[in-house]
């Protein structure tokens, strides 16, 4: 059989329309799977999403006011009271202006279990005013103390603070010696 240049040119370009209707009808399938795909993909990421707002919204937001961070790091009072009277943690605050801020929070825990211990909390402005909380029987566990500043009486101008301390006080504990953590100390507005 032979065949001119207008029957090879019918039967080439027929080859190649089968081959470029086969190739539409495998990318049209391949398009499919990644449109349900994509689909998939954005009903879970909606979901994800709905799921985390709600349980932002359901739960109360850790530290949702601005906070300043007066210690990051643990601290730890070490005291053993033979001849020492009390033992004192002390954050020099370097004329902070706290005017703005309503709260004191700090993470504190003993060491000993049966041990009951006071924790003195004093701020001393540079007018040396003076004013002190004491949080009492520490526990055993890590436990978050908040303390309002409008508590600390004595204290009638925030604008330049000078001192944070945390003190034991040998007549505030039932064992000569212990050990007492404090952490995350911040002030919050």
């Amino acid at each position: 059989m032979v065949m001119d240049k207008k029957d090879i040119y019918e039967h080439l370009a027929k080859i190649y329309l089968d081959a470029s209707l086969k190739k539409q009808e495998k990318s049209k399938k391949y398009s499919r799977s990644i449109k349900y795909v994509v689909l998939a993909a954005m009903v879970f990421l909606f979901a994800l999403s709905a799921s985390v707002f709600y349980s932002i919204l359901k739960k109360k937001p850790f530290d949702s006011e601005v906070s300043l961070v007066l210690l990051p790091d643990v601290a730890k009072i070490n005291y053993h009271f033979d001849p020492a009277r009390k033992e004192i943690f002390s954050l020099n605050l370097n004329k902070l202006d706290l005017t703005r801020y309503s709260t004191l929070r700090f993470f504190v825990k003993k060491a000993n279990y049966n041990n009951v211990i006071s924790l003195r909390v004093e701020f001393t402005n540079n007018y040396k005013e003076k004013s002190e909380i004491y949080f009492k029987d520490l526990p055993a566990r890590w436990q978050e103390c908040t303390l309002n500043l409008s508590d600390f009486k004595h204290i009638s101008d925030w604008s330049q603070m000078s001192n944070l301390a945390f003190a034991i006080e040998e007549w505030n504990v039932q064992e000569k010696r212990g050990i007492v953590y404090i952490d995350n100390v911040r002030v919050l507005k």
